[in-house]
C-alpha cells in the first residue's frame, strides 16, 4: 500500500512537468534501479545508472516536443511554447 501511493505522489508531481523534465525523472530512477541491481556497488551502480538514465530521459523528452521552446518570465516561472519561426 505504501508503494502505491509513494507511486501515485510522483504520478501527480509529474503532470506539471515539461516532456523534457518528465523524460529526465523516469530516465534517472530507471537507471538508478538497474544499475543498482547489476553493478557489484550498488550505490556506485545506482548514480552511474540514474545519471546516464537523466540525460538520455532528457534527450528523449526533449526530442518529443519538436518545435517547443521553453520560456522563464520575470517572476521565474517555466513555461513551454510554440517556438519564433526559424527554431
Amino acid at each position: 500500500m505504501t508503494k502505491a501511493i509513494t507511486i501515485l505522489m510522483l504520478a501527480m508531481a509529474l503532470g506539471a512537468c515539461s516532456q523534457t523534465e518528465k523524460g529526465a525523472a523516469v530516465g534517472g530512477l530507471g537507471g538508478a534501479a538497474v544499475g543498482a541491481a547489476v553493478a557489484s556497488n550498488p550505490v556506485q551502480g545506482a548514480v552511474v545508472g540514474g545519471a546516464v538514465g537523466a540525460v538520455a530521459g532528457a534527450l528523449i523528452g526533449r526530442a518529443s516536443e519538436p518545435g517547443r521552446c521553453r520560456y522563464r518570465d520575470s517572476n521565474g516561472h517555466v513555461y513551454v511554447d510554440r517556438c519564433p519561426s526559424g527554431y
